[in-house]
C-alpha cells in the first residue's frame, strides 16, 4: 500500500488542497533523537497522514477541510537536531505570515521548539502567544541526558522565551520540573485532580495571552486511549476529556498553531495512529 502523502488526502477537493488558500497547512517532522524510553516517533507523522485517509468530512459538526488542508512534504530529520529546528522554525513562520494555522506532526515533542518560535515570529511582538499543553509529563527538565533540545526540556526551553503557558494532564514529573514550573508562572491542572473530578473545563485567566498554541503530547492521554507512545502513564485523561479542556481554553480566544507529537505506532494496531488523526482534525475544527 502506498502511503498518504497529503493529510484528508482523496476527501479534498483541488481547491481544498491549495497553499495558497488553505486554512490549515500540515508539517509532517519525524525527529527521533533524543527519547529516552520507546522509539518509534520518527514512524508518527506517516502513521497520522495514513490513518487521516479513513476520517469523515465532518468532525464535531464542522467541516474544516472545507477551509483547506495543504500537506508539505516532511522536514528533513536526517540532519542535526540544531538544523531541525531551524528549519521547522522558518516553516511554520512562513505559515502564520500567511495567516495560516501550522499543524506539525511529530515525531518527539522536541519539536514543538522549532514550531512554537516560528509561530512567534510569523505572528511578530505585537500578537503575544500563549501555549496549552497537554503531556503526561511536565517537560521541565534541563537540558535532559545532554540535549538542549530534548523532549523532556521543551516546555522549559519555550517557558526560558517568556511565554505563558497552561499545563494539563502531567502526572510524572521530577522535583526540579515542579519547582521550575512554578518559577515560572504554569498554570497546572494535573492528571490526578483532572481524571478524578472528571473536570472538562477550564477557565483561562484574563490575562492569558488571545493567541493559543496547542501542542498535544498523546501521551496525555491515558493508555487505553493511545498505547502506542513511547512513555505511557496510567491514569491518563480520556478523549473527549482532553479535547474539551482545550475547547475551553480557547473560548473568546483563538488558536494560531497545533501540534501532535509522540505517537510511535505499533505494527498491527491501527487505533492510536487513527486517534491521534482524529485529535488533529478535531483541533482543527476547534481553530475555526
Amino acid at each position: 500500500m502506498s502511503q498518504a502523502t497529503q493529510f484528508l488526502g482523496e476527501e479534498l477537493s483541488a481547491r481544498e488542497n491549495t497553499l495558497e488558500t488553505a486554512r490549515f497547512e500540515v508539517v509532517p517532522c519525524g525527529l527521533e533523537a533524543t527519547v529516552s524510553y520507546g522509539t518509534g516517533a520518527a514512524r508518527g507523522p506517516q502513521a497520522i497522514l495514513d490513518a487521516s485517509q479513513q476520517l469523515e468530512r465532518l468532525v464535531a459538526g464542522k467541516t474544516p477541510c472545507a477551509q483547506g488542508i495543504f500537506t508539505h512534504a516532511a522536514v528533513d530529520c536526517e540532519q542535526p537536531i540544531e538544523d531541525v529546528m531551524a528549519d521547522l522554525r522558518a516553516r511554520t513562520r512562513e505559515i502564520s505570515a500567511r495567516g495560516h494555522v501550522p499543524v506539525t506532526l511529530g515525531g518527539e515533542h522536541s519539536i514543538s521548539y522549532g514550531a512554537v518560535m516560528g509561530v512567534v515570529d510569523g505572528l511578530g511582538p505585537t500578537a503575544p502567544i500563549g501555549l496549552v499543553h497537554i503531556d503526561a509529563h511536565a517537560d521541565f527538565r534541563d537540558a535532559y541526558q545532554g540535549h538542549k533540545y530534548s523532549h523532556a526540556s521543551v516546555m522549559n526551553l519555550l517557558a526560558a522565551e517568556g511565554l505563558p503557558m497552561a499545563s494539563f494532564g502531567v502526572r510524572a514529573l521530577a522535583e526540579e520540573e515542579e519547582a521550575a514550573r512554578r518559577a515560572h508562572g504554569v498554570l497546572t491542572f494535573d492528571g490526578p485532580e483532572l481524571v478524578r473530578a472528571q473536570t472538562t473545563s477550564v477557565q483561562l485567566p484574563d490575562a492569558f495571552p488571545e493567541n493559543i498554541y496547542v501542542t498535544f503530547d498523546v501521551d496525555g492521554l491515558d493508555p487505553s486511549v493511545i498505547a502506542a507512545t513511547g512513555t505511557p502513564v496510567p491514569g491518563g485523561l480520556g478523549f473527549y476529556q482532553a479535547l474539551d479542556l482545550i475547547e475551553s481554553t480557547l473560548i473568546g480566544r483563538r488558536c494560531v498553531g497545533i501540534d501532535i507529537v509522540e505517537l510511535a505506532p505499533i505494527d498491527g494496531q491501527s487505533v492510536s495512529d487513527f486517534t491521534a488523526a482524529s485529535i488533529a482534525y478535531h483541533l482543527m475544527g476547534m481553530a475555526l
